[in-house]
């Protein structure tokens, strides 16, 4: 038997395949359907999981190696899951252990790059290793030189600017685990910025998002990151000054 579509709903039919949002998923009287119905519950349990979800810093040490650079382990301000969520603030800045482990640094590279757990450290653990597997080979073709990975725990975006002046870099790239969104749990951020240091704003950063399999691949975002580095690079500046010009590269 053939199913009813409300008539409003029919002409939307065609862009699911599109997008993982919501649309035209129908209704019984005043309601929406009971499969829909829950799996917007599900959604929202896989949501509220990614937020407290903690990073696999173990597996992904072990995964970091073959790139042969010298991992960092650091911390923010944070001390626990809820005072990260109340506090902002203190995500944004490491502790005190983590400022001595990068007190004295003194040798200069281009490249700092950071992951960081940030609301979804599922999407940190689930695709950090694919998106770096696609861009590293890329800024060491380019002979950029890197600094440390960091792994930083209980971090959100501007902890970069700290760490990516501790380590005398001139430009800096946090792989974060975006907010999740009831479409999408495992969602990675990539945000970079030239020039970091202390006291910078959001204004001054560049942002790649939606990483995942099923979003933006690691080659397409590996990509369009290493446009915005080489941009950054060029023009001595990042953020809103600096525009996205490449459009829409090919997956190689």
């Amino acid at each position: 038997m053939k199913r009813n579509i409300p008539h409003e709903i029919e002409p939307l039919k065609a862009l699911q395949e599109f997008t993982s949002a919501r649309i035209a998923i129908g209704r019984v009287g005043t309601s929406i359907p009971l499969k829909q119905s829950l799996e917007f519950k599900l959604a929202h349990a896989h949501a509220r999981d990614a937020v407290y979800s903690e990073l696999n810093s173990g597996k992904l040490t072990n995964s970091l190696k073959h790139f042969e650079q010298p991992i960092l382990h650091l911390h923010s301000q944070v001390t626990d899951r809820r005072q990260y969520l109340q506090r902002p603030d203190l995500g944004r800045k490491l502790n005190e252990a983590s400022l001595n482990e990068l007190n004295g640094y003194s040798i200069e590279s281009d490249v700092a790059i950071m992951i960081v757990d940030g609301l979804s450290a599922t999407a940190v653990n689930e695709n950090t290793i694919g998106l770096l597997d696609a861009l590293i080979p890329l800024l060491v073709a380019d002979g950029l030189k890197l600094a440390p990975i960091s792994l930083v725990e209980q971090g959100r975006v501007a902890i970069g600017d700290d760490i990516g002046y501790g380590l005398k870099a001139k430009l800096s790239l946090i792989l974060i685990g975006e907010r999740p969104g009831l479409s999408a749990a495992d969602s990675l951020g990539a945000y970079l910025t030239y020039n970091p240091k202390p006291g910078l704003t959001d204004e001054s950063r560049n942002c790649v998002s939606n990483i995942r399999p099923k979003g933006l691949t690691y080659k397409k975002a590996a990509k369009k990151i290493f446009y915005l580095i080489n941009e950054a690079f060029k023009r001595k500046l990042s953020g809103v000054e600096l525009k996205d010009n490449a459009g829409l590269i090919a997956e190689g």
